[in-house]
């Protein structure tokens, strides 16, 4: 329905492909090659590394534009205590985790209301009473209503579909002739959707839809999880289609590892059930909110404003766009990269030779061009090494 109101971009990506740097990209508007977090733990010590005091998010800019902002989910960018809580990072109400792990369990035994705990002494001993996301959406909703008569934010990173499989019920999958955990997980898909519509629905009973700006997107690709994590068995990406027949799954830097969603709906500005095939980034919106406001700052981002495209036309042209990971998982020990300039993306660190893709006839990187077009491979693999900056927590050539 949003698609169809709104606009949809049919070449989107996140910043990374797991989820703390792709938050800290979406925040700061940095790439992952420049963000303070490039990973969801440090290399050199295996700390969660928090957002540092000098980083501009979207958050500050829109406070200090006179915005009210709430942020409600999974944040990953800073534990109780550091420079990267939300309350110090621009939000002036947060409600609940923290630390990524956690939001592994729907169930959990406490959440944060701001620099408070909230503990669940329903849940304790393994019930199964206050389903976290069903809490903390509760008060997005709330937040909207208190603040919708002024300029506010809101950030909802939702945690659903992530790891452990659990859900309240069942509802149309109930009888479904699926494995359990493929059951879980459609009902968790189906409960994001309803999540969405409420958000919707909610600022049209306000009144304020043609006022307000919705953003819809993923952190990453669709995962795969082990049948040893404990967490039940799993449910296979191909099963539900999740990777549209491209490469790769959470964790790599191949299309369906980096490839998402982006809808945008802005009643009476954006065309209802347009498409745009521009390549848009996580480290796009904060140049594209700097540009909404019509500010004069200027800050350091890598991102390109895509307001044009909200309004039929193309975005400026961009050089490039990049993505880097430090292995885990299955790619453990990997510093992987890629960059895509045009239709053109370089990717390397799978073996030890580069990959070179034409994704205009070979989304799903099947055919690696280098030794066909060996020059265009050297110019890209130059241009991502120049790319990013070095880090101090995850160095190229720390072993991870």
């Amino acid at each position: 329905q949003m698609a169809k109101s709104g606009l949809r971009f049919t070449q989107a990506y996140s910043g990374a492909p797991v989820c703390a740097p792709a938050r800290s990209v979406l925040m700061t508007g940095l790439h992952v090659g420049h963000t303070p977090i490039r990973g969801n733990r440090s290399l050199v010590d295996r700390s969660r590394v928090p957002l540092p005091d000098s980083a501009v998010t979207v958050a500050e800019v829109l406070k200090d534009a006179g915005y009210t902002t709430g942020m409600f989910g999974k944040w990953g960018l800073g534990e109780p205590g550091t420079e990267g809580h939300p309350n110090n990072q621009g939000f002036d109400e947060f409600y609940g985790f923290l630390n990524q792990r956690r939001a592994h369990d729907y169930y959990p035994p406490f959440a944060w209301h701001n620099q408070d705990t909230v503990w669940f002494k329903e849940n304790e001993g393994g019930a199964r009473k206050t389903y976290v996301a069903d809490w903390y959406f509760k008060r997005s909703i709330d937040f909207i209503e208190q603040h919708h008569e002024g300029p506010f934010f809101v950030y909802l990173p939702i945690q659903l579909p992530h790891n452990k499989y659990q859900i309240p019920d069942l509802g149309l999958y109930d009888t479904a002739s699926w494995t359990a955990d493929e059951k879980v997980y459609a009902a968790m898909v189906t409960k994001i959707d309803n999540y969405a519509g409420k958000v919707l629905s909610t600022l049209d009973s306000l009144n304020i839809a043609e006022n307000t700006i919705v953003f819809f997107t993923s952190d990453n690709g669709p995962a795969k999880l082990s049948q040893g994590n404990g967490y039940g068995e799993f449910v296979d990406p191909a099963f539900f289609g999740s990777r549209g027949g491209l490469r790769g799954i959470k964790r790599d830097v191949y299309e369906a590892g980096i490839r998402v969603p982006m809808l945008m709906q802005w009643k009476g500005t954006v065309t209802e059930g347009s498409e745009s095939d521009y390549p848009w980034i996580f480290y796009d919106l904060l140049p594209t909110v700097l540009d909404l406001l019509d500010s004069k700052e200027q800050l350091n981002t890598d991102g390109v404003s895509i307001l044009p495209a909200l309004k039929g036309e193309q975005p400026a042209a961009r050089n490039y766009l990049y993505w880097e990971f430090f292995g885990e998982g299955g790619n453990r020990g990997l510093f992987l990269q890629a960059l895509r300039q045009g239709n053109w993306k370089v990717v390397s660190g799978y073996t030890h030779l580069a990959e070179l893709y034409d994704l205009s006839k070979d989304a799903a990187e099947t055919r690696n061009l280098c030794e066909e077009h060996p020059g265009k491979c050297r110019e890209l693999q130059d241009l991502m090494h120049h790319a990013r900056t070095e880090s101090e927590h995850w160095p190229v050539l720390a072993n991870p």
